[in-house]
């Protein structure tokens, strides 16, 4: 006979619906406010609004953490859905992302870093690191966005570093920065869509991806063209945004992701959609194994996934 016991989910959200069966008997009702409370708190004097206010009050927040935990217990893991950054808009989806990263290009790169406290530097060492196991002299950067890759690539001294986006005010801003740190010589920074690469096939020895797969309006086709413009024992190392699986982490980032980012993203950015769709278009995102079994379709060899800080985010490696 085997014993199974319960998730850490379950026993949380049991917790919950006991505490709020006892409130429901012993708290103040409508119809006895002053009988509660007067032998309790020694107010007696308390009026009946207040009362009320507060039995409101304490109800409302059971009732939202209730809510809470089945909207974190429910949340989609690598459905494949297609999310786009405004749904009632005739755009397709590459357009709307296009446009999307233009408005808020001017203050990305602030929030890129501060909405990650930061750790999203070390993860772009990491994916760095795994392709300069191969020493590459050629580097493409997809999805480049201000640059902030193929600049942390310059750690590994190759000759040529390529940046694509569609995304012109987004490569505006990483050309300002190459033009400060002197490397606008080895890195180059141009318009590319990810599904038809404007290079010869095996142009490069590497081919990074930060953050930018998920946003792909056609995935497979454009890892296709990844894998086609890399030479035979290239290394490809893709970054992307994924989901804890371990309690409190598994919570914790949820309710971050899906509450407090948005918020601080529109307000910073001043764009209504950007960041609702951040947390949106992870969520559909076909993760770990999943995604992983989509590059060997599209080609590449040794698809590994890796996951980072409790598994926040995930390290894709693979080779051609």
């Amino acid at each position: 006979m085997s014993c199974v016991l319960p998730g850490v989910d379950d026993v949380f959200a049991s917790l919950v619906w006991l505490v709020s069966i006892l409130i429901s008997d012993d708290l103040p009702t409508l119809l006895r406010p002053m009988k509660a409370y007067s032998g309790l708190s020694g107010l007696g004097a308390l009026s009946r609004e207040v009362l009320l206010i507060k039995n409101l009050a304490e109800r409302i927040s059971i009732a939202c953490c209730s809510v809470l935990l089945q909207t974190m217990k429910s949340a989609g893991n690598g459905t494949g859905t297609i999310v786009v950054p405004d749904a009632g808009s005739n755009l397709s989806k590459k357009a709307q992302v296009a446009d999307m990263f233009n408005h808020i290009a001017g203050r990305y790169d602030f929030l890129n870093h501060f909405l990650s406290l930061g750790i999203d530097k070390g993860w772009r060492k990491k994916a760095i690191a795994e392709i300069g196991k191969i020493n590459p002299k050629k580097i493409l950067d997809v999805a480049t966005g201000t640059g902030d890759l193929a600049i942390a690539a310059m750690v590994l001294k190759p000759e040529k570093i390529t940046g694509v986006d569609i995304a012109d005010q987004m490569l505006e801003v990483g050309r300002k920065k190459l033009i400060a740190q002197n490397l606008s010589h080895i890195i180059t920074l141009e318009n590319g869509d990810s599904e038809a690469l404007p290079f010869e096939t095996g142009s490069f020895d590497a081919v990074t991806c930060a953050y930018g797969v998920r946003n792909f309006e056609h995935l497979e086709a454009g890892l296709k063209e990844m894998n086609r413009v890399m030479r035979p024992g290239g290394r490809m190392a893709i970054l992307e945004f994924s989901h804890p699986k371990a309690f409190p982490v598994k919570q914790l980032y949820r309710f971050y992701f899906k509450y407090i980012l948005p918020t601080l993203g529109k307000m910073v950015s001043k764009h209504s959609n950007a960041y609702t769709y951040l947390p949106a278009s992870v969520m559909a995102f076909p993760e770990g194994k999943v995604f992983c079994d989509t590059l060997t379709r599209c080609g590449f060899k040794e698809a590994k996934a890796r996951p980072l800080t409790f598994g926040i985010t995930t390290l894709y490696t693979a080779v051609k």
